[in-house]
């Protein structure tokens, strides 16, 4: 973890940003005191077709109770 001040971090953000996105955290601080820190945004994995299968599934008659009221719009 790098940890730097405030007025040093703003001359040297490129090179902070880098060092974030290799995974490691930097702690900007006022004084003695932490006020920020850098992380990389982690990506969000991408959503699969089919990846729910056996997982979730729909009862055959799950329709059921709306039969009677939606009758004339399925046939």
């Amino acid at each position: 973890m790098s940890q730097l001040d405030i007025a040093e971090a703003r001359t040297k953000l490129p090179e902070l940003l880098e060092i974030a996105l290799k995974g490691e955290e930097v702690v900007i601080t006022q004084g003695d005191r932490p006020v920020a820190k850098l992380l990389p945004v982690a990506e969000k994995p991408r959503r699969q077709f089919g990846s729910m299968k056996d997982i979730i599934w729909v009862a055959d008659d799950f329709d059921e109770p709306l039969r009677s009221e939606f009758k004339e719009y399925m046939e």
